[in-house]
């Protein structure tokens, strides 16, 4: 920990975030869900903003993956028109923008809102709205922040080179990449490899999700198979890493026996990296890590034993999201919070994690580095760290 500084949650809200992995169906207002489900007569499970923000939250962390899943049923189902797709997304900008957040990827898969008879185009177009109308009431506000969509296929489903197509059609006009979600185990993302190869010869971004609930070769075929740009969580890397001479999973377990509750005290010298592992650290290749929500999936046992941490003393290119604010009940605030309280974070750190997310950016070049020096480091500055 490199900096000395006294890390307040007021510090921590101001401070310039970058988020790369945050869904857009995960990130619904608990009022707006409330209200558009009333407008279509769609029955929620509970009544009430604040009831129905614990409903989400508690399902969320229910260890039931059917109860998780059910959660998107809700928010997907009041996204199924142009005026609730533009009010989401220009919601979802808004609270961003709010929480110090001045640059974001925000995702979505068009073919779960066709529903209401919108086209995939409709889609897109209609998000995109909501999106530049967020940006410039932000602007107004006094809290620019600028949000670049990723269009995501389902694993399961066989619509991925229609999306694919769909996000070069509209890569000037606001759709920053591709990218594959779903479950991972059965569904490798090579039965998507048209739509990756596609993608490459159009000179396109995209990112996986990868390494949450499945290991190794999930990881290896994203990379290796498909070229993805990026990992989505990626955490599962931890597989291919030993720490004093045991493999994670057995380490953790005995660590957390005789009490260790961080990586503070854990010898880089005693870490070794396997073959994928040190490929992904040596490649640069970024990780969309996602701490709460890792918690909740059981992809990782606590905040101060994420390996979000160790994979930072590493120097992997690990970046920090929000996966999804609304059943996680999170913030990239209290992302922040959590690291700091947690697992010994300080500015410092959240100034190099911010800094590895606007370098990962699916944006050009010049544009990237020029928030990286016109905003996230004169940002920090004004928070006090040199």
């Amino acid at each position: 920990m490199s900096a000395v500084v006294s890390v307040s949650e007021d510090v921590l809200r101001r401070a310039p975030k970058v988020v790369l992995h945050d869904h857009l169906d995960g990130g619904v207002r608990p009022a707006t869900v409330a209200e558009l489900a009333d407008r279509i007569g769609h029955t929620l499970p509970a009544q009430g903003a604040d009831a129905l923000a614990d409903w989400f939250r508690d399902s969320a962390d229910s260890g039931s993956l059917v109860r998780y899943l059910e959660t998107f049923e809700h928010t997907v189902a009041v996204m199924q028109t142009t005026e609730g797709l533009r009010r989401i997304a220009r919601e979802s900008v808004l609270d961003l923008a709010a929480d110090g957040v001045v640059y974001a990827e925000s995702r979505y898969a068009p073919e779960q809102h066709l529903d209401g008879g919108l086209r995939l185009a409709q889609v897109v177009e209609a998000v995109n709205e909501g999106f530049r109308e967020g940006e410039e009431q932000a602007a107004a506000a006094g809290t620019p922040i600028r949000v670049r969509a990723l269009l995501t296929a389902m694993r399961h489903a066989a619509n991925s080179a229609e999306i694919a197509e769909l996000a070069v059609r509209y890569r000037d006009d606001g759709v920053a990449g591709f990218d594959i979600a779903g479950a991972e185990a059965g569904y490798p993302p090579t039965r998507h490899l048209a739509a990756f190869e596609y993608l490459r010869r159009e000179n396109a971004h995209f990112t996986i999700h990868a390494g949450e609930a499945f290991g190794l070769k999930s990881i290896w075929e994203a990379i290796q198979w498909c070229g993805a740009d990026r990992l989505g969580h990626g955490v599962r890397i931890m597989d291919d890493i030993t720490i004093e001479g045991l493999p994670f999973a057995e380490w953790l377990p005995a660590a957390q026996a005789r009490g260790v509750t961080s990586y503070d005290d854990v010898d880089l010298g005693s870490v070794y990296l396997g073959l994928l592992a040190a490929y992904v650290r040596d490649r640069r290749i970024p990780l969309e890590m996602c701490p709460s929500s890792n918690i909740q999936t059981g992809a990782a046992v606590s905040v101060g034993l994420h390996p979000i941490t160790l994979l930072k003393r590493l120097r992997f290119r690990v970046t920090l999201n929000t996966d999804n604010r609304l059943m996680s009940g999170t913030t990239m605030t209290r992302e922040t919070t959590l690291l700091t309280q947690e697992a010994g974070w300080d500015l410092a750190d959240l100034r190099w994690v911010t800094v590895n997310a606007m370098k990962s950016a699916f944006l050009p070049f010049d544009q990237r580095l020029a928030i990286i020096e016109g905003t996230v480091k004169p940002g920090y500055a004004a928070l006090g760290l040199a």
